[in-house]
């Protein structure tokens, strides 16, 4: 049996631009923090994986620091970390469930496809839990989404460009890492799944069409729709030739192929 692993930022929907980047500073302003990100400014943030681990770095400014309640140890700025993402986390599930960020295309019609044909389909993403839930439901819808295992946030202690989830994922779910593809966007994601053993598909989002994805078994501007936007191929080592989109059959094809894993911490997600 095949098993799909999808990412969720920049996979499942195109979230970082519209969703996570907003939301982050509707947070900075809630807090009453001197800070906002503009798009580049976000762009280079998503080398670092995880959101939290992405709010740390604006406690390096002093006058953050103060606004923040001058946290003075280790624990004291991991609470505030963490109030700041529970705000963010809430902000960016409003955001989804108002529509704001559509499903990216193809992948209704894929994970539907796949999960009718008895295939294992779950999400592993450094984003926390109920964002990667929200911008599921909003994909699939809630039903189809309910029957999907999510391995999110701090559910391990490394995250992505570390293999950590997906070795998670492929324990728990008991998959086989030879029958198994990962969907990805980013080159972080791209190195945690080959690091973990898994041939990996790249669907490029906003953020990540320069990037570097020689590991990947394929690489495409989207997974395609019938009667919308059309992929286009950048790379197809493997020689998978897709027209206009990606298949059960090409996937099938591309779930057994071996990466080789290159040590390199570009790219990123949410």
């Amino acid at each position: 049996m095949t098993a799909l692993i999808f990412d969720c930022d920049g996979v499942l929907g195109d979230t970082e631009r519209d969703g996570h980047l907003p939301a982050f500073n509707a947070t900075f302003e809630q807090f009453g923090l001197p800070v906002r990100w503009s798009v580049e400014d976000y762009g280079r943030l998503l080398r670092i994986g995880g959101g939290k681990e992405r709010l740390v770095t604006v406690l390096d400014d002093p006058a953050v620091w103060r606004a923040a309640g001058s946290p003075a140890t280790a624990d004291e700025r991991a609470e505030v970390v963490a109030t700041w993402h529970r705000a963010k986390t809430k902000t960016f599930t409003d955001l989804v469930a108002a529509g704001v960020i559509p499903p990216r295309p193809g992948v209704r019609r894929v994970i539907t496809d796949a999960l009718r044909e008895g295939w294992t389909v779950a999400v592993a993403s450094t984003s926390a839990e109920p964002s990667v839930r929200a911008v599921l439901a909003g994909a699939v819808g809630d039903e189809v989404a309910a029957t999907i295992p999510v391995f999110a946030g701090d559910v391990v202690p490394r995250k992505k460009p570390d293999p950590a989830v997906y070795q998670l994922a492929l324990e728990k779910l008991a998959l086989d890492p030879t029958d198994s593809l990962v969907v990805e966007d980013s080159r972080n994601g791209l190195l945690a799944a080959v690091g973990a053993g898994l041939a990996t598909v790249v669907t490029v989002s906003g953020y990540t069409r320069d990037e570097d994805f020689t590991e990947a078994a394929l690489v495409v501007t989207s997974l395609g729709d019938p009667d919308g936007e059309r992929l286009e191929v950048l790379a197809d080592p493997w020689g998978v030739r897709p027209v206009d989109t990606l298949g059960l059959a090409d996937l099938a094809r591309l779930a057994g192929s071996r990466p080789t894993a290159r040590q390199d911490t570009e790219g990123g997600s949410t």
